[in-house]
């Protein structure tokens, strides 16, 4: 219960104890008074005027004992004060006592102030230099540190400048950061963070531009060594096949040749470079690079100078790519390209495996592919306007190095390597034009007479060149001939040449030997078919060339063809591929030079058949002549004893096997036949020409009198081998047409015209009404039949009767032979 609560109580149950308690309470000072007096106020009426009369009673029995207490104290109060009283005096003299012992104490301690304040002062200057060396001792390493900085900053040591900032703003500028020099290094350091950055970054752009001025010193560097490397791995692969006996050719003279040709410039120039080797590393600093990419990674700009490196570096690759307009003109440009773009993609696989994340492979990947589009469009575009064989093969092999070299950094070159078989192609064709040159030269060059030997050592000499095996040649005594002329160990000789150029091209290709021999025998294909070829037939259209050379041409051809053979061995012994190989390709000589030996003895029967016509142009008949000379004409004899000169020519084809002699007398029948023919022709012609208008007998009588030379000449066998008289058919048109002039047996030729067994089955009946008209005019003018001078108009009218016959005979229409 609380105390008010208690208070009420106690006032319904007795009013007067109530008051009582309720003034005990207030004196006690231990209960809050406002709930003693509110209860005194609230709990019954006129309580207010009580509890005063109870306050005012108890106040005056409080004054009662106050005034009680003093009563009783105050004799002991009188007594005190009597003794103060007393002591005054003693209290005053102490005063003075005090004051003057205060007085001397003062004087006395006046040197002691001054030695305490001294004291003081020391002790405060102690302090405060005790505090400035601790204040020191803390700013003394923050300075050192910013003196460290700027130390580093006048070195150009960057990044540890930048380590040193962040020392300084992580560990000794927290210590002084109160200090007003501090805040002045602190405001400085960004500042130096980015002059840090332009110089680091300039110092990338002098790296950038130095390395683009010297990249192909780089890439020189860089292919020597892997062409170094490529012939340290072909001498150890050859000393293994010799170590363990394998070889790879048969022939062991074609492998020493082609090394001479192919290895020799590289030990030359291996040995013009002993010296140390050097590598990228060697020829390039790379601390700008180091440098800049710690300074940026350090002030977490990465990510921005790897953009830039990377803008930068495709900026100079666009520059390398771009090739001089004369690049193609020497070898040395291509090498300037070559070494450039090698130096470029060195330094980026440099970067890419000594820094983190400055390039990435793939990267680099993205790159190459850009630059190897464009190299091959370049090359491409570059190498047509290749046409020396030598400035091609040396692209070639320029370009295999670069591919060797980047293939060695781990770039992919497939591309490359399908880009040189479009260049063997180009290659294969410059080779065909300049080999056509050479041809020319040899064939130009050439007497076409057999080769003169004269001694043991000249046919051993020729022999080693050519192919040649005749055993009843070796059994003559010297001085001897050879069958073929000077041109055929010439030709012979630089097939295998072009055999070997063409070699040349196919080292260093990653191709297999198949593929390797399948190359030389399809470009020596195109070389024997499209090149000779063409030049056979161009020596043989050549006006100066006459019926003697072509017939040494003839026989050229035959040994060229024979060689073939040994040409197909040739390149088995290089490619080590048996021709027994189900997919070996063959040599197409046989077919080429049996073309050119058809083209010429084909432009021997048109050339033979042009010197008759030269000879039948001579002719100069007197077609009014009323007798004959009684002899043959002077051209026409010329003509017989020309060309039984010629066909003794023909004696000199090769009949070294029974094709040879077949083919060598086939060849003499047909032009002996195809002459005989032409001359009959052309003499048939002469007595038809149009512009002749008139013929007297005796003009024919003349006429045939050489007709008849021209049998006997036929008859007389000028090429063995015609059966019976199958030559002097040529001339049976004009036998029997002259006969029928010369015996006038007009009767039996209209009555047997027609039939199997006329006398004058040869004789077209045109042919005849055109020569009778041209005698009918002569009769007429020249009076031909004079000795008939009585029955001149019967004659006449016989000539009428028959050219009447004749007209109806032409056209179709047979009438009766009524003469």
């Amino acid at each position: 219960m609380s105390a008010a609560g208690k208070s009420g109580a106690m006032l319904v149950e007795d009013p007067d104890q109530t008051y009582e308690n309720v003034l005990a309470e207030i004196q006690s000072f231990e209960l809050p008074i406002e709930a003693t007096l509110r209860s005194v106020y609230d709990d019954q009426p006129n309580a207010h005027k009580k509890f005063m009369e109870k306050l005012d009673a108890c106040i005056r029995n409080h004054d009662k004992e106050i005034e009680k207490m003093c009563n009783f104290h105050h004799q002991g109060f009188v007594d005190a004060i009597t003794e103060l009283l007393k002591v005054r005096t003693d209290a005053e003299k102490l005063k003075v006592q005090v004051t003057d012992t205060n007085r001397r104490f003062q004087d006395a301690g006046k040197e002691v102030i001054v030695q305490t304040e001294d004291i003081i002062r020391c002790r405060i200057q102690q302090r405060n230099i005790t505090t400035v060396v601790e204040k020191l001792q803390l700013c003394l390493p923050v300075l050192e540190m910013y003196s460290k900085l700027k130390e580093q900053m006048s070195a150009k040591r960057y990044y540890s400048a930048l380590k040193t900032m962040e020392q300084l703003e992580n560990v000794y500028f927290p210590r002084v950061s109160q200090y007003r020099f501090c805040q002045l290094m602190i405001e400085n350091l960004p500042k130096l963070r980015e002059d840090i950055k332009e110089i680091s970054m300039s110092d990338l752009k002098d790296f950038l531009e130095s390395i683009r001025k010297h990249s192909d010193k780089i890439g020189e560097t860089a292919m020597k060594q892997a062409q170094q490397q490529k012939l340290f791995s072909v001498i150890l692969q050859k000393q293994n096949n010799v170590k363990f006996g394998k070889t790879m050719y048969i022939n062991d003279r074609i492998p020493e040749e082609r090394s001479e040709i192919v290895l020799k410039p590289v030990f030359e120039e291996e040995d013009e470079n002993e010296e140390e080797v050097l590598t990228v590393q060697d020829l390039v600093d790379f601390s700008p690079v180091y440098r800049c990419l710690h300074i940026y990674s350090v002030l977490g700009d990465e990510e921005t100078f790897e953009n830039y490196y990377r803008k930068q570096r495709k900026k100079q690759a666009r520059l390398v790519l771009q090739p001089q307009s004369n690049m193609h003109e020497t070898v040395d440009g291509y090498r300037r390209y070559f070494t450039q773009i090698v130096g470029f993609f060195v330094v980026e696989d440099h970067i890419l495996h000594v820094t983190q994340g400055l390039v990435t492979r793939a990267y680099t990947d993205e790159l190459w592919n850009m630059a190897l589009s464009k190299i091959i469009a370049v090359l491409r575009a570059h190498s047509s306007y290749c046409t020396d064989p030598d400035l091609v093969l040396e692209l070639k092999n320029l370009i295999v190095i670069f591919a060797d070299t980047l293939q060695g950094y781990g770039f992919p070159v497939n591309r490359l390597f399908d880009l040189l078989f479009e260049i063997r192609d180009q290659y294969n064709e410059t080779l065909l034009k300049k080999w056509a040159g050479v041809f020319r030269d040899i064939f130009e060059e050439d007497n076409y007479s057999p080769i003169p030997i004269v001694n043991e050592e000249e046919y051993k000499t020729v022999i080693s060149k050519f192919p040649f095996q005749d055993p009843d040649l070796e059994k003559q005594s010297f001085p001897k001939k050879l069958p073929m002329s000077q041109s055929v160990p010439h030709i012979y000789i630089q097939v295998k040449e072009f055999i070997y150029a063409s070699l040349k091209f196919s080292e260093s290709l990653h191709r297999s030997s198949t593929e390797i021999d399948d190359m030389l025998r399809k470009s020596t294909n195109l070389l024997l078919t499209r090149t000779l070829s063409s030049c056979l037939l161009n020596l043989i259209k050549k006006p100066h060339i006459g019926l003697t050379e072509l017939v040494q041409i003839i026989i050229n051809t035959t040994h060229l063809e024979q060689a073939c053979k040994y040409l197909e061995d040739f390149i088995t012994n290089i490619t080590n591929i048996s021709q027994e190989t189900v997919h070996t390709t063959r040599l197409y000589g046989l077919s080429t030079f049996k073309d050119a030996r058809h083209a010429a003895e084909g432009e021997i029967y048109t050339k033979l058949n042009q010197k008759i016509d030269e000879f039948v142009q001579l002719a100069d008949y007197d077609w009014t002549m009323s007798e004959p000379d009684g002899r043959a004409s002077g051209y026409l004899m010329d003509l017989i004893n020309f060309l039984r000169s010629i066909f003794q020519v023909f004696t000199h084809l090769p009949t070294n096997s029974n094709d040879h002699a077949a083919m060598s007398g086939k060849v003499a029948q047909t032009a002996c036949m195809s002459a005989c023919q032409h001359l009959s022709t052309s003499l048939m012609q002469m007595l038809l020409d149009s512009e002749l208008k008139q013929i007297s007998m005796g003009a024919v009588q003349q006429f045939n009198l050489d007709v008849i030379q021209c049998e006997l000449f036929a008859s007389s066998e000028p090429v063995p081998g015609f059966q019976g008289d199958t030559l002097q058919l040529a001339f049976i048109d004009l036998r029997q047409l002259l006969d029928l002039f010369m015996v006038w047996d007009w009767s039996t030729y209209l009555a047997d015209y027609g039939q199997p067994a006329s006398k004058y089955l040869r004789v077209n009946p045109n042919t005849a009404l055109t020569l009778l008209e041209k005698m009918k005019d002569t009769s007429k003018k020249n009076n031909i039949f004079a000795q008939f001078r009585k029955n001149d108009r019967d004659k006449q009218k016989l000539i009428e009767t028959v050219v009447k016959q004749l007209r109806s005979l032409v056209n179709g229409k047979k009438g009766k032979t009524n003469i």
